[in-house]
């Protein structure tokens, strides 16, 4: 068969330690006259304080929640059209990411944020710039048409191209605060972007190759990341390990880990990274073909097995959950139907249904 491919990647990226400088410029390449930001609290001191040195940024939201909420959304869609901003910029892990994302795309629009979020409307034509600003590596939610949004206890993933951000600056260094917790998990959802993107049935010959190039990265950065927060290097190279997971998932989308963690997240509330790496060692097994062993051989594994065995030492290292009696009463019928519909789930290249998945649960009670 010839090959055949379409491949799409509109983000301007600024990458490199200290790039996070280049805001200013960023600003005004993208033509913005006015701009909200949405963060995190622990950036917040800092947001409010860029706040005052430039006239430009209107007003801040600080309260962005580890698992970003609607309400977030509504706050900053808020203060965007109160203020009359043309740019929302995003600053903080993927919850800041996807928040600002969510409200630029909206604040254009007549109708409430819900009715976006339920699609009973249609997103507006015109939507207000994007920056994003990673400060973990992990999400690469930056380079990505994806914001995943919770209210109450429903989380929705929406894949929509007015979340797609006009510019990313990736900077090492606003990693560097990072806890090794955190670090371990946001390295490991990276890792789960680049295998998932590599197996989805979507994938691609682009696509693949910054997957391979994201493995391998990670594999000889993550440990020393989680040891040494200091380590500029590793950070650097984790950071790059990230933006490339990002860009290899982006137009082939997640599957099996991604769709399990929904409920993971939801039910048992394990956080995003952690919950995608309670299965990648699992799904690194059960997706075994020979593309993926062609992987390993390429990052310097022996096979799958030995990649399997890497994920699981890297979650034994950080103390994280990777046992159904980690979790504390767990209803298996349930987690495993709630993993089975998940739409992601149909990218897998292996068919998990509920008996499957349920399986699959068992071998990790």
């Amino acid at each position: 068969m010839a090959l055949e491919f379409v491949y799409a990647q509109p983000v301007k990226i600024y990458f490199g330690e200290g790039a996070f400088a280049k805001l200013t410029t960023v600003l005004d390449e993208c033509g913005v006259k006015r701009c909200v930001i949405a963060c995190g609290r622990h950036f917040a001191p800092t947001a409010e304080a860029m706040k005052e040195k430039d006239s430009r940024i209107a007003a801040v939201f600080g309260g962005v929640e580890q698992n970003p909420q609607l309400s977030g959304v509504i706050e900053t869609t808020r203060l965007a059209r109160e203020t009359g901003a043309d740019a929302v910029i995003g600053i903080g892990g993927g919850s800041a990411i996807d928040t600002a994302k969510f409200a630029a795309a909206i604040a254009l629009g007549d109708a409430e944020a819900i009715a976006y979020y339920h699609g009973e409307k249609p997103f507006p034509e015109k939507r207000l710039t994007i920056i994003a600003v990673p400060t973990t590596a992990g999400t690469g939610s930056e380079v990505t048409q994806v914001s995943v949004v919770s209210h109450g206890s429903e989380k929705r993933t929406i894949n929509n191209p007015a979340f797609m951000p006009k510019a990313a600056i990736v900077d090492p260094v606003l990693s560097s605060t990072v806890p090794p917790r955190t670090t371990m998990n946001t390295g490991l959802d990276a890792m789960a972007h680049a295998l998932e993107g590599y197996w989805s049935k979507n994938h691609q010959p682009i696509s693949d190759l910054m997957a391979i190039e994201a493995v391998r990265t990670i594999l000889e950065n993550l440990e020393k990341a989680y040891r040494d927060g200091s380590d500029m290097q590793a950070r650097a190279n984790m950071a790059y390990a990230s933006l490339l997971g990002g860009l290899s998932f982006a137009l082939p989308k997640t599957a099996g880990c991604h769709a399990c963690s929904y409920p993971l997240s939801e039910d048992y509330h394990l956080p995003h990274g952690e919950a995608c790496a309670f299965t990648l060692d699992s799904f690194v097994r059960i997706n075994a073909d020979e593309r993926l062993e062609l992987l390993c051989r390429r990052v310097g594994l022996s096979g799958t097995e030995e990649l399997a065995g890497r994920i699981a030492e890297l979650k034994k290292l950080a103390g994280l959950r990777s046992r159904l009696g980690d979790l504390g009463e767990v209803d298996l019928d349930k987690l495993a139907h709630d993993c089975a519909v998940h739409g992601l789930m149909n990218n897998n290249p292996v068919r998990m249904d509920e008996k499957a998945l349920r399986a699959m649960f068992e071998k990790l009670a």
